[in-house]
Protein backbone atom coordinates (compact mmCIF):
# COMPACT_ATOMS: atom_id res chain seq x y z
CA UNK A 1 0.00 0.00 0.00
CA UNK A 2 1.15 3.38 -1.02
CA UNK A 3 0.99 6.20 1.68
CA UNK A 4 -0.23 9.10 -0.89
CA UNK A 5 -0.71 12.35 0.87
CA UNK A 6 -3.85 13.50 0.46
CA UNK A 7 -5.26 17.06 0.73
CA UNK A 8 -8.89 18.94 0.43
CA UNK A 9 -9.84 21.47 -1.94
CA UNK A 10 -12.37 23.02 -3.14
CA UNK A 11 -13.51 21.74 -6.84
CA UNK A 12 -15.64 24.53 -8.52
CA UNK A 13 -15.31 23.32 -11.53
CA UNK A 14 -17.35 20.46 -10.44
CA UNK A 15 -19.38 21.96 -7.88
CA UNK A 16 -22.69 23.48 -8.12
CA UNK A 17 -22.35 26.51 -5.60
CA UNK A 18 -18.75 26.34 -4.40
CA UNK A 19 -17.04 23.02 -5.37
CA UNK A 20 -17.20 22.06 -1.10
CA UNK A 21 -18.95 18.93 -2.04
CA UNK A 22 -16.79 17.80 -5.27
CA UNK A 23 -13.64 18.65 -2.85
CA UNK A 24 -14.65 16.23 -0.44
CA UNK A 25 -16.08 13.52 -3.03
CA UNK A 26 -12.20 13.35 -4.30
CA UNK A 27 -10.67 13.28 -0.89
CA UNK A 28 -13.06 10.40 0.82
CA UNK A 29 -13.27 8.43 -2.87
CA UNK A 30 -16.99 8.86 -3.14
CA UNK A 31 -18.98 9.59 -5.92
CA UNK A 32 -20.08 13.27 -6.00
CA UNK A 33 -24.05 12.70 -6.32
CA UNK A 34 -23.88 10.42 -3.02
CA UNK A 35 -21.66 13.26 -1.25
CA UNK A 36 -24.36 15.43 -2.28
CA UNK A 37 -27.21 13.59 -0.64
CA UNK A 38 -25.37 12.94 2.51
CA UNK A 39 -24.78 17.02 3.05
CA UNK A 40 -28.60 17.99 1.56
CA UNK A 41 -29.82 15.24 4.44
CA UNK A 42 -27.77 16.52 7.28
CA UNK A 43 -28.40 20.08 6.52
CA UNK A 44 -32.75 18.55 6.91
CA UNK A 45 -32.16 16.60 9.22
CA UNK A 46 -29.89 18.97 11.63
CA UNK A 47 -32.00 21.72 11.19
CA UNK A 48 -29.89 23.40 8.20
CA UNK A 49 -27.78 26.41 10.47
CA UNK A 50 -24.83 24.31 11.76
CA UNK A 51 -24.25 22.73 8.30
CA UNK A 52 -24.97 25.78 6.08
CA UNK A 53 -22.48 27.46 8.54
CA UNK A 54 -19.60 24.52 8.05
CA UNK A 55 -19.90 24.54 3.82
CA UNK A 56 -19.50 28.18 3.99
CA UNK A 57 -17.09 28.22 6.52
CA UNK A 58 -15.16 25.47 4.30
CA UNK A 59 -15.68 27.76 1.36
CA UNK A 60 -13.96 30.78 2.21
CA UNK A 61 -11.09 28.25 4.33
CA UNK A 62 -10.22 25.93 1.75
CA UNK A 63 -8.22 26.46 -1.43
CA UNK A 64 -9.24 25.64 -4.40
CA UNK A 65 -8.53 22.54 -6.57
CA UNK A 66 -4.57 23.41 -8.11
CA UNK A 67 -4.30 22.80 -11.94
CA UNK A 68 -1.55 19.73 -11.08
CA UNK A 69 -4.22 17.81 -9.10
CA UNK A 70 -6.58 17.82 -12.03
CA UNK A 71 -7.79 14.36 -12.89
CA UNK A 72 -5.58 12.44 -15.33
CA UNK A 73 -6.93 10.22 -18.20
CA UNK A 74 -5.76 6.97 -17.97
CA UNK A 75 -4.39 6.62 -21.48
CA UNK A 76 -1.77 9.28 -20.43
CA UNK A 77 0.14 6.83 -18.67
CA UNK A 78 4.29 6.90 -18.87
CA UNK A 79 6.36 3.88 -17.74
CA UNK A 80 8.18 5.89 -14.94
CA UNK A 81 4.47 7.63 -13.15
CA UNK A 82 1.85 5.08 -13.74
CA UNK A 83 -1.38 5.82 -11.63
CA UNK A 84 -2.82 2.64 -9.98
CA UNK A 85 -6.13 1.18 -11.46
CA UNK A 86 -9.21 1.35 -9.17
CA UNK A 87 -12.05 0.01 -10.21
CA UNK A 88 -14.96 0.36 -8.62
CA UNK A 89 -16.68 -1.96 -6.54
CA UNK A 90 -19.44 -0.15 -4.98
CA UNK A 91 -21.83 2.22 -6.79
CA UNK A 92 -20.48 4.58 -4.38
CA UNK A 93 -17.15 4.48 -4.97
CA UNK A 94 -15.54 6.47 -7.45
CA UNK A 95 -13.27 4.90 -10.12
CA UNK A 96 -12.94 3.30 -13.50
CA UNK A 97 -14.97 1.69 -15.34
CA UNK A 98 -14.53 -2.49 -15.16
CA UNK A 99 -13.53 -2.87 -18.77
CA UNK A 100 -11.91 0.23 -19.01
CA UNK A 101 -9.75 -1.03 -16.20
CA UNK A 102 -9.32 -4.25 -17.77
CA UNK A 103 -8.33 -2.61 -20.85
CA UNK A 104 -5.42 -0.53 -19.40
CA UNK A 105 -4.58 -3.36 -17.10
CA UNK A 106 -3.90 -5.22 -20.60
CA UNK A 107 -1.95 -2.52 -21.96
CA UNK A 108 0.37 -2.78 -18.88
CA UNK A 109 0.97 -5.76 -18.65
CA UNK A 110 1.79 -6.40 -22.38
CA UNK A 111 4.17 -3.17 -22.34
CA UNK A 112 6.23 -5.05 -18.74
CA UNK A 113 5.97 -8.59 -20.76
CA UNK A 114 7.73 -6.68 -23.65
CA UNK A 115 10.24 -5.69 -21.42
CA UNK A 116 10.91 -8.44 -19.51
CA UNK A 117 11.52 -10.58 -22.41
CA UNK A 118 14.36 -7.51 -23.64
CA UNK A 119 15.77 -8.18 -20.24
CA UNK A 120 15.87 -11.93 -21.16
CA UNK A 121 17.35 -11.22 -24.44
CA UNK A 122 19.87 -9.09 -22.94
CA UNK A 123 20.73 -11.29 -20.42
CA UNK A 124 21.61 -14.51 -21.82
CA UNK A 125 22.96 -12.61 -24.78
CA UNK A 126 26.92 -13.29 -25.10
CA UNK A 127 27.02 -9.09 -24.49
CA UNK A 128 25.90 -9.63 -21.02
CA UNK A 129 28.43 -12.22 -20.64
CA UNK A 130 31.55 -10.60 -21.57
CA UNK A 131 30.61 -7.39 -19.87
CA UNK A 132 29.90 -9.44 -16.69
CA UNK A 133 33.82 -10.85 -17.13
CA UNK A 134 35.16 -7.42 -17.85
CA UNK A 135 33.42 -6.27 -14.37
CA UNK A 136 34.78 -8.58 -12.44
CA UNK A 137 38.55 -8.07 -13.34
Amino acid sequence: MSSVKRELFRDPKRGKIAGVCAGLSDYFNMELWLVRILVITAVLLSGGPLFVVAYIACWFILDTKPVTQAHKTSSAYSSQDEDPISVKFKVWQKGEPPRRALFDLKERLTRLDTRVQSMETYVTSSEFTVSREINKL
